[in-house]
């Protein structure tokens, strides 16, 4: 059996941070085993779908590495085989005409709320003639589930073996009135006709698991495994919701995560292998299963996300960075800055965790400082004998060293402050701010190196000297 798992969200706002993770445990679960991870839109509710929603979603599951095999399916491309599958099952005796009024119904469902039904269907129209039906009602189709007084056990791979007793099961709506599905079939026929093994989602939908094993059941076909896995809780064991922060994938892009990072934390959200908690791709595919997916929801830990993308940004491809904070900087289309930014992003990686704190400590490669300083402390450094010392230095030193490297920076300024007899300090310092326009930057020969002769030896010429 090939194992083919989908990813079906409803395109009613942003592709959230929990229908990210259910993507990612889709998409893992499938590539370990060597299937299938298919993509569709469940766009039944018209009144409720946007393009906008579509787009979001298609964008942030493209950004995450989690497009899908093969062309998305848009269920509601697929209503006339929804509608025929509910005919179908009528015709074999799997289901009914029925003809209630909506007054007749909001009646019955306050006398079953009365009576301690556990339905708010109490199956009027199972076993009367249609030929008996009201003039002028166009009839929904509901199925017939079971009525025997028993139960139903689904084994799920997440939750264990779970029953429910058939009496809370009523015969719910296949089609609509009006000739339209509803969700509760579109969702079985396409995962059938998807080919769905496992369906792999939140545990908010295992309620319909026991709908939709029936409805399989009634059509003669196999019913996929189900994993229903918890759901995502803030910090604080509630319910993950706007209070807490960002929700959508899009806010955390935007907030300067890096998609590495959104994968890394989500999968750690609920599944642990060992100790782990640095988990690439490639080991992510090799170790992930649904025996180790825990039963309890997860929290999300902020501080904990931004740690880890720290470290991802340490591990990134420099050219990569210096890309992606370019914009921000206003030389998205300058390749020499792109350049410098990129030699310049091994010691940047160590002060930021976000991309926009990247950018900014990133900006004085692309932007000369401008005199006076605002910065108090870096002000400091280039006043008194600070401009005279550093002008010297780079006069003496910095126009004709060869060669130009980190090493030869540094033995060069130790050289220099031990035949003027000054302290190192009094020497890097001034040369800093003259350079960085800051009190704190990368390692000052680094940053040096970086820059170049020319750039390093303008930038101190513009400090003012105080008379």
């Amino acid at each position: 059996m090939t194992v083919v798992t989908r990813f079906a969200p409803s395109p009613t706002g942003f592709l959230h941070i929990g229908g990210a993770r259910t993507a990612l445990f889709n998409y893992l679960f499938a590539r370990h085993h060597g299937g299938q991870y298919k993509l569709r839109i469940e766009d039944t509710d018209q009144k409720r779908s946007s393009q906008e929603a579509i787009d979001a979603i298609k964008d942030g599951l493209s950004w995450l590495g989690l497009e899908g095999d093969g062309d998305i399916l848009m269920q509601s491309s697929q209503a006339a085989r929804h509608a025929q599958v509910a005919r179908d099952l009528l015709a074999k005796g799997h289901a009914y005409y029925c003809y209630c009024t909506p007054d007749e119904l909001v009646a019955m469902r306050e006398r079953m709320k009365d009576e301690g039904r556990k339905t708010p269907y109490d199956g009027t129209w199972r076993d009367r003639d249609p030929a008996t039906a009201p003039a002028g009602v166009d009839p929904v189709i509901r199925i017939k589930m079971p009525r025997d007084g028993g139960s139903t056990t689904i084994h799920d791979l997440v939750q264990g073996d779970v029953t429910i007793e058939n009496d809370q099961l009523d015969d719910f709506i296949l089609l609509r009135g009006d000739g339209t599905p509803t969700y509760m079939l579109s969702v079985v026929v396409d995962d059938h006709d998807m080919g769905v093994t496992h369906v792999i989602r939140g545990d908010d939908h295992l309620v319909n698991a026991f709908r939709q094993h029936h409805l399989f059941v009634a059509a003669g076909w196999d019913v996929p495994a189900f994993a229903h896995i918890p759901l995502i809780h803030g910090p604080d064991g509630a319910k993950l919701s706007k209070r807490h922060g960002a929700l959508g994938v899009e806010q955390y892009r935007e907030m300067g995560y890096l998609p590495e990072t959104l994968k890394n934390y989500l999968l750690r959200l609920g599944w642990s292998h060992g100790d782990e908690e640095i988990i690439s791709e490639e080991q992510a595919i090799a170790w992930f299963d649904m025996d180790s997916v825990g039963r309890s929801p997860s929290r999300m830990d902020f501080q904990r996300m931004q740690n880890l993308n720290a470290h991802y940004l340490r591990q990134a491809d420099p050219v990569r960075l210096a890309k992606m904070i370019a914009p921000a900087l206003d030389v998205a289309d300058n390749a020499d800055m792109i350049e410098r930014l990129a030699a310049g992003m091994p010691g940047l990686t160590q002060r930021a965790s976000t991309l926009p704190e990247l950018a900014d400590a990133a900006r004085f490669y692309v932007q000369r400082p401008r005199f006076p300083l605002e910065n108090p402390k870096a002000a400091k450094l280039v006043s008194g004998d600070g401009p005279a010392i550093a002008k010297d230095f780079a006069d003496q030193v910095l126009s004709t060293l060869s060669p130009w490297t980190t090493e030869s920076l540094h033995d060069a300024m130790q050289a220099y402050c031990d035949a003027k007899g000054l302290g190192f300090g009094k020497v890097a310092q001034p040369i800093r701010g003259a350079v960085t326009g800051s009190n704190a930057s990368p390692d000052l020969m680094e940053v040096l190196f970086v820059l170049g002769r020319d750039e390093c030896l303008a930038r101190i010429a513009a400090v003012p000297v105080e008379s």
